[in-house]
This record gives C-alpha cells, sequence and structure tokens, in this order.
C-alpha cells in the first residue's frame, strides 16, 4: 500500500521553492551584516573633502587604506576615496583641528564567504536529491522504497459503485455476490464446512465490465479493497515485483478480512519457461513470488484475490487450480436483454425524449460490450447537445449507432456521377441479392455515404442474436458477398467492374475456407478439420497450420472455388431475373443517398420509393450504362465485412 499520498499539485517542487527561499533569506541577512558603516553617507570627491579640511567644516574622521569616512560640524557623515600615500593629509588635518584615527582593513565575512562559494554544490545536491526521491516515490514511496506495493486502498465515499449499478451480466454478479455474503456473514457458511473461496478470477472481452464489477464489491462488500495493475509488480530492477508483492500481501494481512483487486493479471502471470534466454527473469519471480503468497505454506486467512484479465489462455496453469483461483468467472458481451438493461443504466444519465426505445437500439447493436453501449448514449447526447437540442431523441441514437457501426460520414469527399453510379449498383446487388435469400438476415440500412474507409454499405442486423449458424445461411451470406460484383457486371459489362469487390471477395474465401476445412461442411471431404489457427511466435499475430497432404490441398482449394462460383451464380440468377427492381434500387440510392431496410422493401414490392419530400416517388429509370473503377486510394464500396456488404 502506498502510505504516502500527498495533496494534489506538485510536492517536490513546492519543497524547492522552500529551500530556495530559505537560502536567499540567509544570503540577505549575511550581506546586510557584511555592509559598512558608511550606508547613507554623503559622497564627495577627495579634493572636495580636503577644501572642506580646510574650510574648517569636518569635525573628525577615519581614515582606512581604501575609504575615507568622517562627520562635519553640522553633524552630515560623507565618505570619500583617498589618494594613494599623500603624505600631507595629516599635517592637513592636524593643522585645522580634525580629530582623525586610523581604520583596520576589513575583516572578510567568512559565513558570506562560505555560503558565497558553496551554494552551486548545494544547489547541485538539492536537485539529485528531488530526483532521487521522485524516482523513489515511483518505487513505492520513501527512501528505498523501491520494492513497497503500489496497492491502493479504495475508499469511494463519492460516486460508490454497487451491485445496482451493473447491468446485463447476471451470472457473473450473482457469483460475486456470493463473496460478498462470506465476507458479510461467514458463520453461516462455516456452519456447514464451507471455506470461503481464495480468488475469482473475471475473464471476458474487453469493456465487458469485469473492473466494472469489482468496484461493485469495492462498494458492497463493506471491507477494505486494494487494488493494484498487474504491471504495477513489474520493474527493471531485479527483485522489484517479488518484493511488492510480499509488502501487498502484508499490508492485506494487516486488514485482513480484505479484497485485493489485480486487474489485467497477464502482464504478471504469463505461463513460465518462455524468457529469452535465461527463462527465470523478473516477470516470472514475481509470479513465483504470488503463487507462494496466495497458496504456500503460510496461510493466508481473510485475504480474497480477485483478478481480471481478456487472455485467460496465456496464464500460467499454476495460478488457475483451485487454491488459488478458486473461481472463474466469464464475464460475457451481453446478449439483448442485457444490453436493454445497460442502456437503460446509462440513460439515466441523459434527459430522453418520449420516443426513445432501449428494446429497438438493444436489436440493432449485436455484439456491443457494455464499453460500447456508454458510448454509443454519449455520442448521442453529444449529436443532441450539437443540434441545439433539449432532448436526445432516437434519431440521435440511430445517427450515433451508424456512426459507431459504419464509420463517421464523409460527404465532403468528392465523387464523380460515374462512380456514384457503380456505388449504387453494386450496393443496391448486395440488397437485392439478400432480400431474396430467406436464410440471410434482414437489411437495417443501404448507403452510397461514404462514411470511415468505405465508398458505400448495406448494414444487415439479426432479428436475435446467434450463437452459431447454419449452412443455408452461410451459403446465403457468400452469395449476398458476391451480389455487389455480379451487379456491376451485369450493368457495366465484365471489363468495367471495378476494386469495390475487394472485401466482399476477402470475406467470401474466408468463410468459403472455414466451411470446408474447419466446420465439415464439404461432402468430398467429410467433417474433418484440415487447419487451425494458431497464435504466432511471442503472441505476436496468428498463423494457419495445414494438417492436409499435397493432394488433400488441391480438393481443399477446388471446393472452396466451388463455393464461391455457386454463390456467383446464385447471385447472377437473382439480379438477372430482377434487373427491373435492381434499376429502382440503384435509382433509389442515387435519390436519396440512404435507405432504410423498410424503404428498401417498398421498392423493391412496388418499384418506387414515396417519402414526404416526394410525393410523385421514384420511378423506374432506363438502364445506365458506363462507369468508372473508384480512385486510388480510397477504400471500395462494399468493401466493410459489416457491411457486405457483409
Amino acid at each position: 500500500m502506498n502510505n504516502d499520498d500527498q495533496p494534489n499539485g506538485t510536492p517536490w517542487m513546492k519543497s524547492l521553492l522552500v529551500w530556495g527561499g530559505i537560502f536567499l533569506a540567509l544570503f540577505f541577512v549575511v550581506s546586510l551584516y557584511g555592509k559598512g558603516a558608511d550606508v547613507g553617507a554623503q559622497k564627495m570627491t577627495y579634493s572636495d573633502f580636503r577644501a572642506r579640511v580646510a574650510d574648517g567644516q569636518v569635525a573628525e574622521v577615519e581614515v582606512g587604506e581604501l575609504r575615507i569616512t568622517g562627520k562635519l560640524k553640522n553633524n552630515e557623515t560623507f565618505s570619500t576615496v583617498p589618494v594613494p600615500n599623500d603624505v600631507t593629509l595629516q599635517p592637513l588635518l592636524q593643522q585645522h583641528g580634525v580629530r582623525y584615527a586610523g581604520k583596520a582593513p576589513d575583516e572578510p565575512n567568512l559565513l558570506l564567504y562560505i555560503l558565497v562559494n558553496a551554494l552551486p554544490f548545494v544547489l547541485v545536491l538539492g536537485v539529485a536529491f528531488f530526483a532521487l526521491r521522485q524516482v523513489q516515490k515511483g518505487g513505492g514511496g520513501g527512501a528505498m522504497g523501491f520494492g513497497k506495493s503500489k496497492a491502493k486502498l479504495l475508499t469511494e465515499k463519492a460516486g460508490r459503485v454497487t451491485f445496482n449499478d451493473v447491468a446485463g451480466i447476471d451470472e457473473a454478479r450473482e457469483e460475486l455476490e456470493e463473496i460478498v455474503e462470506f465476507l458479510k456473514d461467514p458463520g453461516r457458511f462455516a456452519k456447514l464446512g464451507g471455506q470461503i473461496p481464495k480468488g475469482a478470477l473475471l475473464v471476458g472481452s474487453p469493456g465487458t465490465g469485469k473492473t466494472l464489477l469489482a468496484r461493485a464489491i469495492a462498494g458492497e462488500a463493506q471491507v477494505p479493497f486494494f487494488t493494484i495493475s498487474g504491471s504495477d509488480f513489474v520493474e527493471m530492477f531485479v527483485g522489484v515485483g517479488a518484493s511488492r508483492v510480499r509488502d501487498m500481501f502484508e499490508q492485506a494481512k494487516k486488514n485482513a478480512p480484505c479484497i485485493v483487486f489485480i486487474d489485467e493479471i497477464d502482464a504478471v502471470g504469463r505461463s513460465r519457461g518462455h524468457g529469452l534466454g535465461n527463462s527465470n527473469d523478473e516477470r516470472e519471480q514475481t509470479l513465483n513470488q504470488l503463487l507462494v503468497e496466495m497458496d504456500g505454506f503460510e496461510a493466508n486467512e481473510g485475504i480474497i484475490i480477485i483478478a481480471a484479465t481478456n487472455r485467460p489462455d496465456v496464464l500460467d496453469p499454476a495460478l488457475l487450480r483451485p487454491g488459488r483461483f478458486d473461481r472463474q468467472v466469464v464475464v460475457p458481451v451481453p446478449d439483448i436483454e442485457g444490453r436493454e438493461k445497460i442502456l437503460s443504466v446509462h440513460m439515466k444519465k441523459v434527459p430522453l425524449a418520449p420516443d426513445v426505445n432501449p428494446r429497438v437500439i438493444a436489436r440493432g447493436t449485436p455484439g456491443f460490450s457494455g464499453a460500447d453501449l456508454a458510448n454509443l448514449v454519449n455520442e448521442a447526447a453529444l449529436l443532441a447537445a450539437r443540434r441545439n437540442k433539449r432532448l436526445v431523441a432516437m434519431q440521435e441514437f440511430e445517427d450515433a449507432k451508424d456512426k459507431v457501426m459504419m464509420g463517421a460520414e464523409r460527404r465532403s469527399m468528392v465523387m464523380t456521377e460515374e462512380e456514384k453510379k457503380m456505388t449504387a449498383y453494386h450496393e443496391a446487388g448486395h440488397a437485392l441479392v439478400s432480400v431474396n435469400e430467406p436464410a440471410s438476415d434482414p437489411i437495417h440500412k443501404a448507403t452510397i455515404i461514404p462514411r470511415g474507409r468505405a465508398l458505400g454499405m448495406v448494414m444487415r442486423l439479426p432479428e436475435r442474436d446467434s450463437y452459431s449458424y447454419h449452412r443455408d445461411k452461410m451459403h446465403a451470406n457468400l452469395s449476398v458477398a458476391m451480389g455487389g460484383r455480379v451487379a456491376e457486371e451485369l450493368i457495366f459489362g465484365y471489363d468495367k467492374v471495378s476494386s469495390g469487390a475487394s472485401g466482399d471477395i476477402q470475406y467470401a474465401t474466408g468463410l468459403a475456407r472455414n466451411m470446408v476445412t474447419k466446420w465439415g461442411m464439404s461432402d468430398k471431404l467429410g467433417p474433418l478439420q484440415y487447419e487451425d489457427q494458431n497464435e504466432g511466435y511471442l503472441g505476436m499475430g496468428a498463423s494457419q497450420r495445414t494438417f492436409a497432404s499435397d493432394e488433400t490441398n488441391k480438393l481443399i482449394d477446388a471446393e472452396i472455388r466451388i463455393l464461391v462460383d455457386n454463390a456467383h451464380v446464385r447471385a447472377t440468377d437473382i439480379l438477372k431475373a430482377q434487373e427491373d427492381k435492381l434499376h429502382a434500387l440503384a435509382q433509389a440510392l442515387l435519390e436519396y443517398e440512404t435507405l432504410t431496410g423498410d424503404e428498401i422493401k417498398q421498392v423493391v414490392d412496388t418499384g418506387k420509393l414515396d417519402r414526404p419530400d416526394a410525393p410523385s416517388g421514384v420511378p423506374l429509370p432506363a438502364a445506365i450504362t458506363g462507369g468508372s473503377v473508384p480512385r486510388a486510394g480510397q477504400r471500395p464500396a462494399g468493401s466493410s465485412p459489416s457491411a457486405l456488404g457483409v
């Protein structure tokens, strides 16, 4: 625990100013004592002095080697600089009755001399002292505090988080609520022989609420709660991490029963034996000490370790065994019910218009984590503020969702009419094939407004959360992916197709390869796995590992080609049979740039689009010929996997 918490600001700078003020004060005092008695005296030339002596105006003088001081008969004091070796001065003073005396040479001011000469060294030592103090504070505070723990005792008097603030992850919350009950009433469980869990590991994707759950435990448990990051243990000095672990557990023992929360534990808990050169490196020493403290010969009664990570696959097996982390609590991405609850929690902080429906927003945000939903509500509030609205309406949430999912609109991008036509027919091809594929997800929106790195896209949203995909849906996705390229071939000719389908081709190829090599959806190859995606060296990147022979690899390539070619044929059949609807959709996109799913269905069913600003509807245009390939450097239309569009 860091015991030298200081107030806000820069304490070392304040100390430096204090010491500087002390030095300046000493210098000022010494300077005052070192001044001579001629302060405030009238200065005159030596000839003027002799003239006044001759006129009888001088009462007394004190003659020194470097200065003559004295008093006139009117009690005024004066000083002058004598001429060296003037032998006539003494007779002149005697002749006119002036009292005179000699002055001993000025003795050097020893204190001033020492201070002036020692001041540079003192300043250098002072700067070195404060720099060393800052480094020591970074290691744990205090002199030689490198090995002190950096764990902080969490006291949330304001902004306290409880389990009521945690929504959408009910199972994980129930697991941790039981730990809080253990701490509040251990006797109820001890009567039946139950022991308090020693540790709980929170596992989940980034943004799912692991740290929020830990803060809720701190708010509910009513016991000391220490928090530290896994990276705070690791230091460049050997042995510092292990020392910090020991110090952290010593602090925890003094405050038992208590909870210690280690965030991002994978920074210190990675599997041992993978060090470069010497495997017994600093990180592994820290991990060894952590393993001993969690469950070694010395019992740590009353200390519960809660850790969070999004990389459980890299953790050391000794860290995951019961007795250290008795429970692994999975914090999943919320389903539609959970998203609705999370949205309701965050929407309490913003003024909402009556038309806002959290259920509709939750349905349109599959795969969003808690952090994503919090960002969505914040973006909607910012949009409403920019539009000078007093309430956040459903339109702001829809626009914010499009911005988060598809990227910000780039209306400033200048596209030629031919490029717009090419993009419109490309996206219309995706949309029309999707409408005619029963297994495809419903279309949410189609646009030819450049968003993010795409010139246009078709967004499809599932009606419910999907946890597995069927073969018919995969074939539908393949044909939808080919819809954009097929539309370009039909309307502009095979020689005029653009690079706009690059992302679609990449998606279709990857999906077909997985169907053949991983999911056993090839009749010729059967239900066998031929490829495995494994992590690269030191966790950098990933690589495909193939288990097949050369002959089987050729068969794999042929099966992938068949799947993609069949999808191309299905898309071609659909678009050829409904070419008039393809023209209608493309014309509507050119006219309005963005169409909703209902508007696309209306155009497909009726051949026109009725909007308040278009009372006569959109007529069917004649076939458009000609086209242009998107400019180099631009991401082609429909190239985003989330857009297809797929």
